[in-house]
């Protein structure tokens, strides 16, 4: 599409669309594995710290978008939990690095199954095999808006 090209009708459809839908979806997923004693602050670094490994403080605070003193706060009631500790970096003395306990890894991939099989669930009784085909090919096209 050219600079001065306009979106068709189509495309601002599908937009509108794709992220009411994905949005509404992500609340009902997150809501399916809700643990009481976690807020959704908590869940999301717990999420993150699975996925990269040991981080510090200011590094897991630029990636959720809080201030410093925030996740400072956050790490602090997931270290009481036992959910994740802090080791000092072996690269650098002065750092901490926040990483998970063998409890917080537990605990993401118990939410992680619990969120797969609320929706698969939603997917076996609520659509046809070629509604699920179709959903497995939508997600597809969008994959292709995430590349580059």
């Amino acid at each position: 599409m050219s600079e001065n090209e306009s979106p068709s009708p189509s495309a601002v459809q599908a937009s509108r669309e794709v992220r009411a839908v994905i949005s509404r979806l992500r609340r009902r997923i997150l809501k399916a594995s809700e643990v009481e004693d976690l807020t959704l602050g908590q869940s999301s670094v717990l999420a993150r710290l699975s996925d990269r490994g040991s981080i510090t403080a200011s590094e897991l605070a630029a990636i959720e978008g809080v201030r410093h003193q925030s996740m400072t706060a956050t790490v602090t009631a997931l270290a009481s939990m036992g959910l994740v500790e802090r080791r000092p970096d072996p690269d650098d003395g002065r750092r901490l690095l926040i990483t998970l306990t063998p409890e917080g890894v537990r605990r993401v991939e118990e939410g992680r199954q619990v969120r797969t099989e609320w929706l698969a669930e939603r997917l076996q009784d609520r659509c046809t095999e070629e509604e699920r085909r179709t959903v497995i090919a939508a997600m597809a096209v969008l994959e292709r808006l995430n590349r580059d």
